[in-house]
């Protein structure tokens, strides 16, 4: 997908802007509104399990959510009932602290990330505070392994931004910010300037790695954890093939491994990762799509099981989630299986805790075949015992939805 121009970012609906101000303005219990279709039975309160989730809701990202939903989730069943909406502007990606006692979000063509308390009976939020992360669009954001540090994507500027979390959970006033550079790729639509898609930190808390879609390469940086200054590694980049599109990056949990989704070419890349120079090496590029498929091309989110036995991907492009067996030895990937995901433009997906259930956050982005009998849904899976994905029938209406993150409160 096109990311939204700056011209499309100065459109936002100033209605949605000033519900935004007003929420991140509240002092007591957010907004709450009851309007999903498919509300399931509550779930025994004992689990405390919670669902926090994302959507785009402004028109320049085809977006008609609300802000950020809250569910509380039954860990046997998977079955979600709905506690809370806090309305607020294109919380397009996620992330919680370690403890799991706040949340923050960035926001889609805007240059913010919030902060917002969690409530431990509740699993409801609050929201804290704002601060600028020194770019518009930013897409996605980690948090340093300290819990000081957190670290933006900022696609449309080309940036990775440094905002610190204060010892109360809020936001203080940026700490770094850093452009990245290098010859765009070959696509004039897509990569004409740097567009940094992630940051992800390695099992070691060491590096953060950048996957740059605008630019072909896979930036690697270190952070000072007392500062908040990012240094670039050496060496600070590897270079992927001309016009793939490097998206998303996840590290294998216990071996020396990283996985890549492409977007551009709807490829998944094996990397060779080496924890103490922090450099990438590819060992293997296989298609993330079906060997039947024969459409236009975009991929979107990638994940490694806990157990580092199978990667996942996902493909807006015909709405199915790919599952790979990992060679426990070489690392390289073998296909599974793909698996539909029911609906339109899965961008996001993730595992619950216990990597039961795998959940496909469809956005309805406007990518892949139309599918009328359902769209703005999160499609439940099972993972089975060889890591293929097995639909539960479960589905959850949302508008929207992008990003899925989990919290035992």
């Amino acid at each position: 997908m096109a990311e939204a121009s700056p011209i499309a970012s100065r459109r936002i609906d100033r209605r949605i802007l000033l519900q935004a101000a007003a929420a991140m303005a509240v002092a007591g219990p957010a907004v709450l509104r009851g309007r999903h279709a498919e509300a399931q039975p509550r779930a025994g309160s004992a689990s405390a399990l919670f669902a926090y989730v994302g959507a785009f809701t402004t028109p320049e990202r085809k977006g008609h959510g609300g802000g950020i939903n809250v569910y509380r989730v039954n860990p046997a069943s998977g079955v979600w009932s709905h506690e809370q909406l806090l309305e607020i502007v294109n919380p397009s990606f996620l992330v919680l602290d370690r403890a799991q006692r706040f949340l923050y979000s960035v926001h889609a063509d805007l240059d913010e990330v919030s902060a917002y308390a969690i409530d431990k009976q509740s699993g409801r939020i609050t929201a804290l505070n704002r601060q600028s992360c020194g770019g518009k669009n930013a897409v996605h954001l980690s948090i340093d392994p300290t819990g000081r540090w957190i670290i933006t994507a900022n696609y449309a500027a080309g940036s990775v931004g440094v905002v610190p979390i204060e010892k109360d959970g809020t936001l203080g006033p940026r700490a770094d910010l850093v452009t990245l550079q290098g010859e765009p790729g070959p696509d004039r639509v897509r990569q004409t300037s740097s567009h940094p898609h992630e940051v992800v930190v390695d099992p070691s808390g060491r590096f953060i790695a950048v996957p740059d879609l605008g630019l072909d390469r896979i930036f690697v940086f270190r952070l000072d954890a007392a500062s908040g200054k990012l240094a670039p590694n050496d060496p600070p980049f590897v270079a992927t093939r001309k016009r793939a599109g490097p998206r998303h990056i996840a590290f294998h949990p216990k071996m020396p491994l990283a996985y890549v989704v492409n977007e551009l070419d709807s490829t998944v890349v094996a990397y060779r990762f080496d924890p103490q120079r922090g450099s990438l090496q590819a060992i293997q590029t296989l298609p993330s799509t079906p060997s039947s498929y024969s459409g236009e091309l975009s991929s979107a989110e990638i994940a490694v099981a806990p157990n580092g036995r199978f990667v996942y991907a996902s493909n807006r492009c015909n709405n199915s989630i790919a599952s790979f067996a990992v060679d426990g030895g070489a690392g390289t990937l073998t296909p599974i299986g793909w698996a539909p995901t029911h609906a339109n433009s899965p961008r996001f997906f993730g595992l619950d805790p216990a990597a039961k259930f795998l959940y496909a956050a469809n956005a309805d982005e406007g990518f892949g075949p139309p599918n009328e009998k359902s769209t703005d849904t999160i499609v439940q899976f099972t993972v089975e015992a060889n890591g293929a994905l097995k639909p539960t029938g479960q589905v959850i209406k949302t508008n929207s939805p992008c990003t899925i993150v989990f919290a035992r409160v």
